[in-house]
Formats: structure tokens, sequence, C-alpha cells
């Protein structure tokens, strides 16, 4: 009888993801493991993010040694039962082919690439991913990013959440590939484009996940229209105490160059070593945009005046009849975690640890269960 051997692979994050680099393994081979502990960490264009275990097992044999860059699909280690023959892991090792990229259809492709609709006068990106009525109630997921942020920093969250259900990310005004036009750009302004946004992807109703300005925006939008959110999950969320880094939020609005862009984007995260070239390369190419630099000094000005946070939402949050949880990296150097603490009393609140600003990025596998449980309680 054949031992069960199975394979852990390169994994795919992200849309235009092709390959990844082999940081450290977190498990040394003969270890046993159980589902969902993290197996090791791999370095994308973004950011280095793990790779958990899908079920319990042993990890017989490392195939990638640290430091490789591998394809996706590519053999990365084997999991089998301990007293597996060694002959059987080479058999399967050597049997073993790498998939060759998927050759999508156009409309596949068009359907898993960013789009655009007009809402309340303004131009708006989203990603669009999964389908309704695969799972759960049917009611799709709203992911909105936090200052100075895109959809892509979904791309560990919204494949998975998509796996059953409709998912959609989408760039507030002023940022990503959406209109740079913010009005008066505080949260009235921002929350009436998501409100419009829903109300053209025809959306009555939506679970809202909200990461730090994007977490006020939603909070907001489920305190001045309760009826249209399902569940709200708040991520390192603004509007929930008047501290705020405001190193941060003006090296943001001013770093044109690649050293102040580093600076600025390792305070996100617990390990600065995870922000990688290409993240600092992708926020500068942002900046350049014409009509960037107008739209995020706005934003700052109307949200963070005198480097404080003048948005309230505290009763809101905690008035709401609407099931609401809170999301907090333990590091968090941006937005302080006793902000999280001080409700944890009236909301369900998770504190991640080795975690900064950018949990969802960070501890991707315990934010996305929380937010897959949370939904479909």
């Amino acid at each position: 009888m054949t031992a069960a051997i199975t394979a852990i692979t390169m994994p795919k994050w992200g849309l235009t993801m092709t390959e990844g680099k082999v940081v450290q393994w977190l498990k040394p081979p003969g270890a046993a493991f159980a589902a969902g502990e993290e197996l090791l960490e791999i370095e994308t264009s973004k950011i280095t993010n793990v790779v958990e275990a899908e079920a319990d097992g042993t990890l017989l044999r490392i195939v990638a040694p640290e430091g490789s860059t591998l394809p996706i699909g590519a053999l990365l280690a084997v999991v089998a039962p301990a007293d597996t023959p060694a002959e059987q892991i080479d058999a399967f090792v050597a049997g073993f082919v790498v998939p060759e990229p998927s050759e999508e259809s156009p409309a596949a492709a068009e359907a898993a690439a960013p789009r655009e609709l007009e809402a309340a006068g303004q131009r708006l990106r989203y990603l669009e991913l999964g389908s309704d009525g695969l799972a759960g109630d049917g009611v799709p997921v709203l992911l909105l990013h936090g200052f100075g942020a895109d959809l892509n920093g979904w791309m560990f969250t919204q494949p998975v959440l998509a796996e059953g259900r409709r998912t959609i990310a989408l760039d507030l005004p002023g940022h990503g590939g959406s209109s740079k036009d913010v009005g008066a750009g505080d949260v009235a302004a921002l929350t009436g484009a998501v409100a419009a946004a829903l109300t053209a992807l025809g959306i009555e109703r939506a679970h809202l996940v909200g990461h730090s300005m994007g977490g006020a925006v939603a909070a907001s939008l489920a305190a001045r229209q309760p009826a249209r959110v399902a569940t709200l999950t708040l991520i390192a969320a603004a509007g929930l105490g008047p501290e705020i880094n405001a190193a941060f939020i003006d090296g943001f609005v001013r770093a044109t160059r690649r050293k102040d862009a580093v600076e600025v984007l390792q305070l996100l995260v617990h390990d600065p070593a995870l922000v990688s070239r290409t993240m600092v390369e992708d926020v500068l190419r942002y900046k350049r945009i014409d009509g960037v630099s107008a739209a995020l000094e706005t934003i700052a000005h109307a949200w963070f005046p005198a480097g404080r946070q003048t948005l309230d939402l505290v009763a809101a949050v905690t008035g709401l009849a609407t099931p609401v949880q809170l999301i907090w990296g333990r590091d968090d150097r941006i937005v302080p975690v006793a902000h999280a603490e001080a409700l944890a009393a009236r909301l369900p609140v998770h504190i991640l640890e080795q975690a900064g600003h950018l949990p969802h990025m960070e501890k991707s596998g315990a934010v996305n269960r929380l937010i897959r449980q949370f939904i479909e309680a």
C-alpha cells in the first residue's frame, strides 16, 4: 500500500505573481505540524508572507532550499507519514511535474483584471473575484484599503474570501487607479463614493472589511446606512482614538525619493525586512501620477490635522446592531493597539502578535480565518 504523499508548492498570491523566493523554512525536515501552523516564508514582489499548513502532517523532505526562486506551482517540500520509505519519496519528487501556466481565455482574463465604474461622477477602479450564491448567505464582501494604499493590499485576502463568495476590492478616490478628485477628502466624501460604488455594482448589502482609513470609511457607511452592512470587520481602523503617527502621514505625503519611501513604509510592519524593493517602487510610481500629491494632502488635512485624528467613531461603532469585530497588530506603529484594547469589553477584539499596521499582509492566514469565521457565523 502506497503511503499518502502530498506536495507543498509555490503559492500564487495576487494576479501578477509568477514566482516566489523561499526566504526561510520555519519547520525542519521530519517535523510534525498541525493545520494552520506556519511552515515557511515566501518573498513576493510586494511583501514576504508565510505559507501555512492546510492540514496536519509531517514535513518529510524539503526540496526547495532557502534562497531559491521558483515559479508558481513548483515543488517546495513533501508531506507524508514519518515511516514512508525513502524510495517512495524519491519517486514522488522525480515524478513531480510543475503545472504549465494556465492559458486563460480572453473572457476569463478580463474577468480577473481590475475594471472601472462610474459612481457619483467619479471613476473608481475595482477588482471583482468569486461569484454570488456559492456559499453562506450569498452576501458579497467589500474590501476597503487604507491611506496611500490600493486594492493590491488585499492580495493575500481577496482570493481566499472569493472561494465561494463574490468579493470586490475598491480603490478609494485619490488612490490606485481611481479618480484623483477627492472633493473635501473627508470621511463623508469617501463614504459617499463607496455607497455610490455599491449602488453602481448592484449590491444592496455587503460584508465590509476595512483597513486603517478604509476601516473608518466602512464604519461610517455602517453608521449611516446600517441596512447595507451585514458585518463589519475593522483592521487597525482609524476613527477609534485621537492618536496617529503623524510622522508616517507626513512622510508618506512628502516622500519622493527611495530612501524616504523605505523609511516610511518600514513603519507599517513588525519586521522592516518584509518591505520589498518592488513595494517601494510601486509607491513612488503612484506618487508621480498627476493629482496624487494634492489628493493625499487634502485627505491628510481633513483626517489628521495637526497630527491628530479628528474623527471619533467609537460611539457609532459600539452602538451598531450590525456585528462588528476588530483585528489589530500588537506592534502597530501607526494607529495604537490601545484603541482596540479600550473596546475589548464591548466588541470582539483580536490582537495578533508579531504584526504591525498590516496584519492582513503580515499574518494573512490568521486574519483570513477571522474574517471567514465572522461572516459565516
